[in-house]
């Protein structure tokens, strides 16, 4: 009978610290949102930083050409304030819970009972002709998710050329001034003060 009774304690204490945990955990999750919402001007100035050299590295490690490479970044730096908009989004619904679940991880301690279990599946492998076959998928998986991650950046890039474009267009062309009068200006316009 003893022996139920601590069995019923333990697992009370156990449940308390739990709910308590979950709590506190809960506050920090709250604190990283109040966060990011009031210190939007700095996340948005870090994710401009991680931006630019992001899209440098990847236009330099995928392209070759010099002439696409000036291309590509003119297109990466136009289109910018859309990936700031969508970083931002992203950011505010998604880094918040990242984190504390990151930080809870590390104060639980967790990542020793990972390199266990990585250890014990290591173990218990299936045969060698079927992880050739998944290694073989996965790297054909990883390649089409690359692929897919160009073929977006280079949408969005072309979009924003586009908008630019029509930016230029509508500016150059205002209504109720005909084209000729704005070619008719452009001398005027490109006149060096000496």
């Amino acid at each position: 009978m003893t022996n139920q009774v601590k069995i019923s304690n333990n697992f009370t204490n156990v449940l308390a610290e739990s709910t308590k945990e979950e709590e506190l955990m809960q506050e920090v999750f709250l604190i990283l949102e109040y966060l990011t919402t009031k210190e939007e001007a700095t996340v948005k100035l870090i994710f401009d930083r991680l931006y630019d050299v992001g899209s440098f590295h990847l236009i330099n490690k995928k392209f070759r050409s010099r002439p696409v490479k000036k291309v590509l970044k003119f297109i990466a730096r136009m289109s910018k304030p859309a990936f700031r908009i969508f970083a931002w989004h992203w950011v505010k619904k998604n880094c918040p819970q990242l984190i504390t679940n990151w930080l809870h991880q590390q104060v639980t301690f967790r990542n020793q009972f990972v390199q266990n279990t990585a250890t014990i599946i290591e173990q218990k492998l299936p045969p060698v002709s079927s992880v050739s076959e998944l290694d073989e998928q996965s790297r054909e998986v990883k390649f089409l998710r690359s692929q897919v991650k160009l073929l977006t950046r280079t949408l969005i890039g072309l979009i924003a050329v586009f908008l630019g474009s029509l930016v230029w267009l509508s500016n150059y062309f205002t209504p109720g001034r005909s084209p000729l009068q704005n070619v008719e200006q452009l001398p005027n316009k490109l006149k060096v003060k000496s």
